[in-house]
């Protein structure tokens, strides 16, 4: 029997609400304010895991491939990958300068630098 059940991810950032924006518009959801400081944002996904956004001022985003260790990264499965390359480029994600496998999955880069991949399923 399990412990405990996934709730989410969080990611350290320095804009809890803009990274959250950002992650909306490429999942969808709905995103709720955890702290009303604003250091906190909680993207709510329904039928799937949430992710959360936390303040760090002092975040240093990874560099990927060959920096720091990577911190983490989110796949996320699309049917083109073409197209979904097309979308996140459209609300601001960057394409990493590496792609080990760019027929099977494509790394990009979000607004705080993290890394994230659209895997084709």
């Amino acid at each position: 029997m399990p412990i405990a059940t996934f709730s989410l991810v969080a990611l350290d950032c320095p804009d809890p609400m803009e990274l959250a924006a950002f992650y909306q518009q490429i999942v969808g959801g709905e995103i709720k304010a955890q702290t009303a400081s604003g250091d906190w944002q909680r993207l709510h996904v329904t039928g799937a895991s949430d992710l959360g956004f936390q303040l760090d001022p002092d975040h240093q985003p990874p560099n990927w491939p060959d920096g720091p260790p990577q911190q983490a990264h989110l796949d996320f499965d699309v049917a083109d990958l073409d197209e979904g390359e097309r979308l996140v480029l459209e609300v601001g994600a960057v394409k990493a300068e590496v792609q080990p496998q760019p027929a099977d999955w494509r790394v990009f880069i979000d607004p705080a630098g993290h890394p994230f991949c659209l895997v084709r399923v």
